[in-house]
């Protein structure tokens, strides 16, 4: 059950953080931090379908790892979820078109030899 709960907070952070970089890409940058700007901002990324899921997206994941807080230690969940940040970087380079440079994929391969020595 807890590689259950790992698969849908893997999947559902990742998807949830990609959704929520290519929402605030559409939105732009927010450069204004008044009251007022702020409310308007935040009224039109309330309307952005990637924002939208992707909060949609993270409630799944924070649902599922309290599950997983039921049935594991957190010396396990933390680290065994941390393999979303290679399927992120992934996801960034081929989905976002970011630039991922070799000093990123090698921290990416340090978080699987991470996971790799929690899970066994």
């Amino acid at each position: 059950m807890k590689w259950l709960f790992i698969a849908i907070i893997v999947m559902a952070t990742t998807v949830g953080e990609v959704m929520q970089a290519l929402g605030m890409r559409q939105h732009g940058e927010i450069h204004d931090f008044r009251p007022g700007a702020i409310g308007r901002a935040l009224a039109l990324l309330s309307r952005n379908r990637f924002v939208i899921g992707s909060v949609v997206a993270m409630a799944v994941s924070f649902f599922a790892y309290m599950g997983l807080l039921t049935i594991s230690d957190l010396s396990f969940a933390v680290p065994a979820t941390a393999v979303t940040y290679v399927l992120e970087t992934v996801l960034a380079k081929y989905v976002l078109k970011e630039r991922v440079n070799g000093l990123r994929w090698a921290g990416a391969c340090l978080v699987i030899c991470g996971v790799a020595l929690v899970s066994l």
